[in-house]
């Protein structure tokens, strides 16, 4: 490079390179050889690749052949280059320089070089496109808004308008446009009188300021007014100061003050709404909140303040989401982040915890708030408590779901005439009503205990689950269920006071299903009748409610009548069939009419000859309790008399004595005689309690091997799981005696004698055919031998009193009498079966017992005769002379103080004459119209704390009804020895001491 300047060349390039602008040079024919760094830097590209004409790749490709075309003619007339045009920065940008390039020429003047510039005159640009916009603006702004300008002479009081200033005075517009001269007066007329002071201030301010600025308002010639806002400028003074030239501008705001009154108006209103909501919101019954994009609270109402029990000044500090449940945290936030992403209101629900702990159900409404830029300002919203209402909703539901169930169930029940399909409805419902794990249907059924205990449907659970276990019980839980004394709820089971005395478990067997939450229902027919119960369980405690009662209780009432109705069909359903077997007995009897009449009248007159039997043996028991009676009155006589020769009589009158203990073996042979008469006449009085008869038979074992001898075999067969019966353990033992001494005699080569037990049922059917027969359940005693049997005559009579297959002298005929008067003083019935040298069989059935185990103290052995004091004092009634003698010496041998009377009404008056009588021994049959039990009666009317022991040789229904003997009644048969009257005297005192 040729050197133009007085620096050199390298000085040059030095400098250039660190000019802010973008230099280069190019040779005489406008080939580019140099860049400086700025070039680069812009560029991004490297100087190598823009030498000679490479510069065209940063240049707009748009502007490109214009920007040639200029350096071109340059080049050609060496005249300076100057254009503006976009050049590509290394960001990708084009960007507006300002390039000049000038001619370098040697010491010849000849063209050697060119050096150009390019300077960024980006913002130079920018601001002459904002100046040409904002001109433009400026323009459609004034005509747009209607303003106005004047010029003003304030010394010759002249004006110049624009006709957009006249305009707005309301003047009349010239048809040329331009400025219009005018005079103050036109200006003066337009202003409105109200504000026509303003001109005086006007010109007081103009003199000391050089720009006013005011507002005021103009009257059109149409009488309209209009606001106009005027900004005057001082643009010429006089050498004294005083204002002479001012340019004034003015625009209509009318719009803008009316808008500025409704602003006022409305901001009075808003001011008054804030105040209003700040009001209302405070004393909002619901939970009113606003959090600003931190999520802080900004403001919390009364409401909400109190709900978590937070103070105004503490808002600041407070961090609501420590209340918030743990488990609801992404079902809050996740529509908090859609609301938010999205601009749209939201509502959720959550659960919190309120400040004294307790877990409140809070339904969210809100909304986010934005600034008017876009950015999140927070949320605002609403909080309700929904947890009593969705409470009221569920419960709603449940109840809805129960009716429903009811419902359906009520529909089905009255619907299912199966009563085991109809059962499992009602069970099904029940476990849905009422949350039960498991639930069950039980049938009364009653057993030997009286219990209920038939398992008929179960919901929930297998019947395998129950396949181990006993039924239940008519325990503490279980009874007032089967006896449908009301509801059985228990909140858990086995805190429950009733439960758990039981044998033999004391609770729950082990293994049994687990249950704490107990609820039972018994189930009523339209009778009254407790058809059975509903159970249901539950593992867990507190599952049942009153309104599991309730439900249940509805749910009872639609068993009993559906089990109702379908009893009700089954029996129509029976008296149709029952309808249809008679329609077609009627049939097959029109055609084997004569065969019928023939089997009738033979069966009619079985049942005479079972009438005439049964009449003969009441007459002959009527007949022999009298004769009993009388007889026993002698043979106390007897045997009394006898007993005291016996006590009398001296050591050494061995004859005597032998005479007297023959005479007494026959006396009491007689007594025994009476006693048979007695029981065949079923006129004994019993004294039956609760019996085992499997343990009495094993107790007479010993007696049966003994009494037979060996060449009996005795076996007995005992029935496992026996039930109980109600019997005299004593009278049973006698007959049990006469059967197996009946039947030694029926086997004098031996044999075999089985005694058997085993639970029966009569039916209606036998009943019907037989004496006195009650169809029910039975406990059965069978005593068979391998003997001689009996023919069918010898059977007809075989219980008649006296009657007896035995050689003269063998046998007094009284032994099955006794049995059978003695069964059926019971309630229970006797069968005989018999074949010719085949054996007999003579079964004994006794009522079932439905009540519970009582224990049955053996009584005690008295080997000695106990004595009384001459303090106690024994009153005897006694219509038969001899036999009061006896019983008064033998109580005053005793020791007894005694007093006697013959009669009810002679022992009354007695009474009223003694201080003190502890005892009253009185027989019950008595003359002069008063019994003995009716004396007892009015004497304890006067003296209730007297003890009476009664004796009797016949009792008939005095003391003794249905064969059992009253109870809280103590009596002594006739005849008695000395010493069973010396301990039963001594027994009655001492039971009330």
């Amino acid at each position: 490079m040729g050197s133009t300047t007085n620096i050199d060349d390298e000085d040059f390039i030095e400098v250039i390179n660190n000019l802010p602008t973008l230099c280069w040079m190019a040779d005489a024919n406008g080939s580019i050889f140099w860049y400086n760094r700025r070039w680069q830097e812009y560029t991004g590209i490297f100087a190598e690749i823009l030498l000679g004409w490479g510069w065209t790749k940063v240049h707009d490709p748009d502007r490109l052949p214009e920007v040639l075309k200029g350096w071109k003619h340059s080049i050609e007339t060496g005249e300076p280059f100057e254009m503006t045009f976009p050049l590509r920065g290394h960001d990708g940008i084009f960007r507006p320089f300002l390039t000049r390039v000038i001619p370098l020429k040697d010491q010849k003047g000849s063209i050697n070089r060119w050096l150009g510039t390019n300077v960024d005159v980006s913002a130079q640009v920018a601001a002459e496109d904002s100046l040409r916009k904002n001109q433009a603006l400026y323009s459609s702004a004034l005509a747009a808004g209607r303003l106005g300008t004047w010029q003003t002479d304030l010394v010759a009081k002249t004006r110049l308008w624009t006709p957009e200033g006249m305009a707005l005075f309301g003047l009349n517009i010239p048809d040329g446009r331009g400025r219009v001269g005018g005079s103050h007066d036109e200006y003066t007329a337009a202003l409105h009188p109200s504000d026509r002071h303003l001109r005086q201030k006007f010109h007081e301010l103009v003199e000391t300021q050089d720009s006013i600025t005011s507002e005021y308002r103009v009257v059109w010639p149409d009488g309209t007014i209009h606001w106009l806002r005027g900004h005057g400028h001082v643009v010429a003074r006089l050498p004294d100061g005083r204002p002479h030239q001012m340019v004034s501008i003015v625009a209509d705001v009318t719009e803008r003050k009316a808008a500025e009154d409704e602003l006022a108006r409305a901001q009075g209103a808003l001011k008054e709404s804030e105040e209003r909501f700040r009001l209302v919101a405070e004393n909002a019954p619901v939970m009113i909140w606003m959090g600003d994009a931190d999520g802080k609270c900004v403001y919390l109402n009364r409401a909400q303040r109190e709900f978590w029990d937070v103070n105004l000044e503490d808002l600041s500090q407070f961090d609501w989401s420590t209340t918030l449940v743990p488990e609801d945290t992404e079902r809050l936030f996740g529509p908090f982040s859609q609301a938010m992403q999205a601009h749209t209101p939201f509502t959720v629900e959550a659960r919190y915890r309120q400040h004294g702990g307790q877990i409140r159900l809070l339904r969210t409404s809100g909304r986010p708030r934005f600034g008017s830029s876009g950015e999140f300002l927070g949320m605002i919203g609403v909080n309700l408590d929904i947890t009593d209402s969705r409470q009221a909703e569920e419960a709603l539901r449940e109840e809805t779901t129960a009716l429903e169930i009811l419902n359906s169930t009520g529909s089905a029940v009255a619907a299912e005439l199966d009563l085991e399909k109809l059962v499992q409805h009602v069970t099904d419902a029940g476990v849905r009503l009422t949350g039960a794990q498991f639930g069950a249907f039980f049938y009364n059924v009653l057993d030997e205990r009286g219990e209920s205990l038939m398992l008929y449907t179960l919901s929930g659970a297998s019947r395998e689950a129950f396949a181990d276990y006993p039924m239940p019980r008519a325990t503490k839980i279980f009874a007032p269920t089967f006896r449908g004394e009301g509801i059985v709820r228990s909140p858990d089971i086995l805190l429950d006071d009733r439960y758990g005395h039981n044998l033999p478990h004391h609770g729950m067997p082990k293994g049994h299903l687990s249950v704490r939450s107990y609820l039972a229902v018994p189930v009523r027919s339209r009778t009254g009748e407790v058809l059975g119960g509903l159970f249901f369980g539950h593992p867990e405690p507190n599952v049942f409610s009153e309104r599991s009662e309730r439900l249940l209780s509805g749910l009872a009432a639609q068993a009993a009548i559906g089990i109702d109705n379908a009893r009700l069909f089954q029996s129509a359903q029976r008296e149709i069939e029952q309808r249809r077997s008679a329609e077609d007995a009627l049939q097959k009897l029109n055609s084997t009419l004569e065969q019928q009449v023939v089997e009738r009248t033979e069966q009619l007159h079985k049942q005479e000859e079972a009438l005439r039997q049964a009449q003969k043996m009441e007459a002959v028991g009527q007949l022999t309790g009298g004769v009993a009676h009388d007889f026993n009155n002698l043979l106390q006589i007897i045997v009394g008399n006898l007993e005291i020769l016996q006590r009398n009589l001296p050591a050494d009158a061995g004859r005597l004595r032998r005479a007297a203990e023959n005479a007494m073996k026959g006396a009491k042979r007689a007594a025994t005689l009476t006693e048979s008469l007695l029981a065949f006449s079923r006129r004994q009085p019993l004294n039956p309690k609760p019996l085992k008869v499997n343990d009495l038979v094993s107790g007479m074992s010993e007696l049966f091997y003994r009494s037979l001898g060996e060449p009996i075999a005795v076996e007995t067969i005992l029935a496992a799981g026996l039930w109980q019966t109600e019997a005299d353990p004593n009278q049973l033992e006698t007959a049990l005696l006469n059967l197996a001494v009946n039947a030694r005699d029926a086997m004098p080569s031996g044999g075999k004698l089985t005694i058997e037990t085993a639970n029966a049922h009569i039916d209606e059917g036998y009943a019907a055919t037989q004496a006195e027969v009650i169809p029910g359940q039975y406990v059965v005693i069978c005593v068979s031998d391998t003997g001689v049997g009996m023919d069918r005559n010898t059977i007809a009579q075989v219980f008649e009193p006296f009657f007896t297959t035995k050689e003269p002298g063998k046998g007094t005929g009284l032994g099955l009498s006794q049995v059978y008067g003695f069964v059926k003083q019971s309630g229970g019935h006797v069968n005989l079966y018999s074949e010719l040298e085949q054996g007999t069989t003579v079964k004994i059935y006794l009522p079932r017992l439905l009540i519970e185990d009582h224990a049955v103290d053996d009584a005690s052995v008295q080997t000695i005769a106990p004595e009384g004091t001459t303090e106690e004092t024994i009153l005897v009634v006694e219509d038969d002379d001899d036999v009061r003698t006896y019983s008064v010496d033998i109580l005053r041998e005793l020791g007894y103080r005694v007093v006697e009377a013959h009669d009810g009404p002679s022992a009354l008056r007695l009474l009223e004459r003694q201080t003190r009588v502890d005892l009253l021994f009185t027989d019950v049959v008595l003359p002069s119209g008063l019994t003995g039990a009716e004396v007892a009666d009015e004497i304890r009317k006067l003296r209730p704390e007297i003890r009476v022991l009664f004796t009797t040789g016949y009792a008939r229904n005095a003391i003794v009804h249905h064969g059992r003997l009253d109870a809280g009644v103590n009596l002594i048969p006739k005849p008695f020895t000395y010493a069973e009257l010396a301990a039963k005297v001594r027994d009655v005192l001492d039971s009330f001491k």
